[in-house]
């Protein structure tokens, strides 16, 4: 059996070279080597030991109290959500073993809703796969189909990142939101099958997935350049599915009256073939 991984270290570690001496209130002197602030800097901030921080971002101890983690965190300038992940990392946890990947399921009460509703609309796993969909849906992205994955897509289709005027913000909003989603189940064999795919066929996830950010996907706006019926701005919403290990039904809606609601309705009513996407 491997060593277990030092995901505290990495996420310290990853956090620290974001954080400038300037950010901190320390005279920046001397050559660095790395960016962002010296270890020792960030133990002398936090009132710890420089050899103590040493210890925990090289994983010789992985069970610092709370109170140490908060003045860390405090140096790194943790939001509240980065603090909540990095307290997860020192959760005594029993090791799982290595296990098959446990299919999700739609519960069928979700499905009758999905289809019901007039707003193009998908269900959505722990790992970003598009479980189900709606034909607005997929009208309105062929990324949205039955099998697909949200992630595979942003990164590794050219013919699907076209789709998205603001692609760069997008693909960070989806990396932080994955990190916090998988939180420390890193054995995970989807995790390691999903994230080994993405950083062998993406510089730019491998760069985005090193920062260490955490963060949850809230009701935003979402631009599309739809080849059909031209740019849409669509709201988002996510919304739990009770019962069920963290599957999410996400729903685009329009601005009542806006042209983007003419728009919706033009291709909802139009029929408009759906462009198979270019990877999967």
């Amino acid at each position: 059996m491997s060593e277990k991984p030092n995901t505290l270290g990495a996420f310290l570690s990853a956090r620290r070279a974001r954080v400038t001496p300037e950010q901190a209130g320390i005279p920046d002197t001397g050559v660095r080597r790395v960016p962002g602030l010296r270890r020792e800097e960030v133990a002398m901030l936090a009132g710890i030991s420089a050899d103590y921080y040493l210890r925990l971002e090289r994983g010789r101890d992985r069970h610092p109290s709370v109170q140490v983690l908060e003045s860390i965190a405090r140096v790194l300038r943790l939001d509240d959500e980065h603090l909540a992940h990095l307290l997860t990392l020192v959760a005594d946890a029993p090791r799982k073993r290595a296990r098959r990947p446990r299919k999700e399921v739609v519960p069928a009460g979700a499905l009758k809703l999905l289809d019901s509703l007039v707003q193009p609309a998908f269900i959505e796993g722990r790992y970003f796969d598009i479980l189900a969909s709606n034909s607005l849906a997929r009208a309105l992205s062929p990324g949205l189909t039955e099998g697909g994955n949200q992630l595979r897509d942003l990164f590794l289709s050219p013919a699907e990142q076209a789709y998205y005027p603001d692609w760069a913000a997008m693909t960070e909003c989806y990396v932080a939101s994955l990190r916090q989603a998988v939180g420390t189940d890193i054995e995970n064999p989807r995790f390691i099958e999903l994230t080994g795919e993405l950083s062998l066929g993406s510089a730019h996830f491998r760069r985005l997935w090193a920062r260490h950010e955490v963060r949850a996907q809230v009701g935003t706006t979402i631009r599309f350049n739809h080849p059909q019926v031209g740019e849409l701005v669509l709201n988002r919403e996510r919304l739990a599915i009770g019962g069920s290990d963290g599957l999410m039904l996400v729903l685009y809606h329009p601005d009542a009256g806006s042209a983007d609601d003419e728009k919706l309705a033009l291709l909802a009513s139009a029929g408009l073939p759906v462009a198979q996407p270019a990877h999967r």
